[in-house]
This record gives structure tokens, sequence and C-alpha cells, in this order.
């Protein structure tokens, strides 16, 4: 398994599936998983592949977000108008209005928890990047060091 993560083309994939199917989970396990090949055969990550074995999709889903996201809960999970909408949250007990819950919709449930799933991944790719840089910022050419000591 390699994490070679284009957002985007996963995001397109889930939104375009009928349903969940063995192909398009073990893609989204290659392309969006990081810890799932670090943890090896673990007896987690072999009841995730029993289940994918079961075709059992949304327990799948939810064992793939324990794996992965061990910060992140589901905050809602609501049906309305055909569609599934999952939200998973790092603080599911603040007011809706104060949490930065991540949302998937679409018509089959396992496929919302999925495509939440990825919008995490997404925004914690984003926000993984290092805060200090590696390389040290060029002087402006207008800027000049100035001795400032005071001696007296």
């Amino acid at each position: 398994m390699t994490f070679a993560f284009d957002p985007p083309f996963l995001s397109d994939r889930l939104r375009k599936a009928q349903g969940m199917t063995r192909p398009l989970m073990l893609e989204i396990i290659d392309k969006a998983c990081r810890r799932i090949p670090s943890l090896g055969q673990s007896e987690r990550t072999a009841r995730l592949m029993r289940l994918i074995d079961a075709e059992a999709w949304t327990d799948a889903a939810l064992a793939l977000i324990e794996l992965e996201l061990p910060l992140w809960h589901i905050r809602r999970i609501a049906y309305d108008e055909g569609e599934w909408h999952c939200a998973l949250s790092r603080e599911r007990e603040l007011p809706d209005w104060l949490d930065a819950a991540v949302e998937g919709c679409h018509g089959d449930l396992a496929i919302a928890l999925t495509s939440a799933f990825v919008e995490v991944q997404v925004l914690t790719a984003e926000t993984s990047l290092p805060s200090v840089p590696s390389v040290r910022p060029t002087a402006d050419a207008l800027y000049e060091r100035a001795a400032c000591e005071n001696f007296s």
C-alpha cells in the first residue's frame, strides 16, 4: 500500500459511485490511509479486512474511521430527502454552531461515511505541514542589519 493521496479524484469517485464495492474500498484504503500500512497485520486491520470480505460496508467505513482518525468521532448521521449526511468532528460535545465538523453526503450510508473520512484526510493533510520552514528565507534587498548596543 502506498500513500498517493489525490483528493479530487477520490471525492469524484465516491460521488459517482452507486454503492460501495470491494475495489472502491480497497482503493480508498490504498490512496487515503496513512496509518493502516504502518499497523501491519494487527487484529484491528484483520477485522477491517473481514468486514470488507463480508461486504459489511457501513461497519467497514466505521472501522476505517476508527483506525485512521482516532481523534475524530461521528457527530451526526441523518437521512434527509434520499441522502445520508454524516458529520465527523474532533469536538462532538460542542454546540453545532461552534464545532468545525466535516460532512459527507450520498444516497448510500457507507459512501457518505467514507466521503466524510476523505474530507477529513484532506483537511488533516493540509494542516500537517510543518509550522517552521525548512529553508531559511532570503533577506530582503532593502533590509539592512544595524547594531543597537549601547556600551556607555
